[in-house]
């Protein structure tokens, strides 16, 4: 049977079904020979057209029945400037809204005469017809979505000619698509974060919660259920008191509000600044903030206002405050405490409570200080030096009496390098007295009697020998002649100086030569 037919003959007999006999969709279409898809297509329009059980004396011919529901006037597209679902769905987005509240309020004041069921109905079918980024609601400062736009922007070194090349940064709020973008250099973790502060201070608030995608710098193992997250951005995402929850792999719809911002970026921005010359990442960036503004002040197509009344309407007023001061990028390491209860950090050592000595801590470093944390308390600080070899010690850490605390003392490392030879023993002695404190140089002393493992004691005690008359005084200068096996060779006061006589018939003079 044709759809006509179907109209003609069967669109009561569906309704009495549903509404007297509480039958299923399924089993009203089995019962006449229908389709599921065709019940339920009657069914909707029934209910966009507001009709109820049992029809009324002007519903009730089926030819007048079949033309209001399949009218055009009836039709979802319609109802859409009947109703301004556009500005339904941005009420949606503000905090604790609900379909069932605008309703209500729709009635008061007569402005919704369908019924809640309706209503409802009519919305989802006008967010069927929108764009993938515009179906999800998103609420009043609750996400930002980043990524980087594939599109990049050729900057030329102004000294060299050189042509590099500048990454993209954009960032969108789910709410009210408000815009930010910025060109960096790269795309590594520290730009990552300084476009992160940025963008903050850009928006004068802090989202519920960052949706990044998968990017390698901040995001160490991609996973759809329990992503591991950088170090660095999870101390970022602490700092600001927001939270961290990167798009699935392989979910487009995860970022499409991004992706569909990006787009926008690279059309509205990017577009037009295709013919002109760029000498500094500085002029770019300034060009970029020129035109996000015209982008964020450009009316949305289907929805009311811009970017930017939604903003100060729907997201601003929903973010958190900034801290007081931006986020300083920081790096971490793992370290363990050495015996002289010192951690090493580039070549330097930072000094902790000589009670964490062989444990395991965590350092936070950024340009300017150096922070030791131990299962989540901080135990140690120092300001960041970049002094090789040297240390970093404060008197606090340090034990009362080292004998009494420590397992290893000065006098230990002097008898086991007597133990080994009179050079390894001035040797030792030697790194001991030339530290500030003796303890300072209990690391130097442990690597260098432990080479006696590696290449034996004989030959550690020749090259220490070999070091001192050389005047090579550190572990590294030993560990050196082993390796080159040096600690053989005639030394300085070995050598044998025979005087040669000046006037042998073999010895030509300076005559010789014109």
């Amino acid at each position: 049977m044709s759809n006509k037919g179907v109209k003609m003959c069967k669109i009561k007999t569906i309704l009495r079904l549903h509404y007297e006999s509480k039958l299923s969709q399924r089993n009203i279409a089995s019962s006449l020979h229908l389709s599921v898809g065709v019940v339920n297509k009657y069914l909707k329009r029934a209910y966009e057209c507001n009709l109820t059980w049992p029809l009324s004396v002007e519903h009730d011919d089926e030819q007048k029945l079949a033309a209001i529901l399949f009218s055009n006037k009836n039709n979802p597209v319609a109802c859409e400037a009947v109703y301004n679902f556009g500005a339904i769905h941005q009420e949606m987005k503000r905090k604790s809204v609900t379909l069932q509240l605008l309703w209500e309020e729709g009635q008061q004041n007569k402005q919704i005469e369908v019924s809640y069921p309706q209503f409802c109905l009519l919305y989802r079918s006008w967010k069927k017809r929108q764009p993938q980024s515009m179906r999800q609601t998103h609420k009043a400062g609750d996400k930002v979505f980043i990524d980087y736009a594939g599109q990049t922007v050729n900057i030329i070194d102004v000294n060299t000619g050189e042509v590099n090349t500048a990454q993209i940064f954009v960032g969108v709020l789910g709410a009210s698509c408000y815009t930010y973008a910025e060109a960096t250099w790269s795309q590594k973790l520290p730009d990552w974060i300084a476009s992160h502060v940025r963008m903050l201070n850009f928006f004068g608030g802090v989202p519920a919660l960052m949706v990044p995608d998968n990017l390698r710098s901040a995001i160490n193992k991609a996973c759809r259920y329990e992503p591991e997250v950088n170090l660095t951005y999870a101390d970022f995402i602490d700092y600001y008191k927001t939270a961290v929850l990167p798009a699935r792999p392989i979910k487009p719809k995860d970022k499409s509000k991004v992706e569909n911002a990006v787009l926008i970026v690279e059309r509205w921005i990017l577009a037009r600044l295709r013919n002109r010359t760029f000498y500094s990442l500085a002029e770019l960036n300034v060009a970029i903030s020129e035109l996000l503004v015209i982008l964020n002040n450009k009316s949305f197509k289907k929805l009311p206002g811009t970017r930017t009344t939604a903003f100060a309407e729907i997201d601003k007023p929903a973010l958190k405050a900034l801290p007081v001061y931006p986020y300083e990028y920081a790096d971490f390491k793992k370290a363990r405490v050495h015996i002289d209860y010192h951690v090493e950090l580039d070549n330097h050592y930072y000094s902790v409570p000589y009670a964490f000595i062989g444990k395991e801590t965590h350092l936070r470093f950024t340009e300017a200080r150096v922070e030791c944390w131990y299962q989540g308390k901080q135990i140690a600080i120092h300001a960041r030096s970049y002094k090789p070899g040297q240390h970093s010690t404060t008197p606090e850490h340090m034990p009362k009496a080292h004998r009494k605390h420590m397992e290893w003392t000065p006098g230990r490392f002097l008898n086991w390098a007597v133990q080994i030879g009179p050079a390894t023993a001035n040797f030792v002695k030697y790194l001991l007295e030339h530290k500030v404190h003796p303890e300072q140089g209990y690391r130097s002393c442990l690597g260098l009697l432990s080479l006696a493992k590696k290449y034996s004691e004989a030959r550690l005690e020749k090259a220490c020998g070999y070091a001192l008359e050389a005047g090579l005084n550190t572990r590294r200068s030993v560990e050196s002649i082993l390796i080159r096996k040096m600690e053989n060779m005639p030394r300085k006061s070995e050598l044998i100086y025979i005087d040669l006589p000046t006037d042998h018939e073999n010895i030509r003079g300076k005559n010789y030569y014109h």
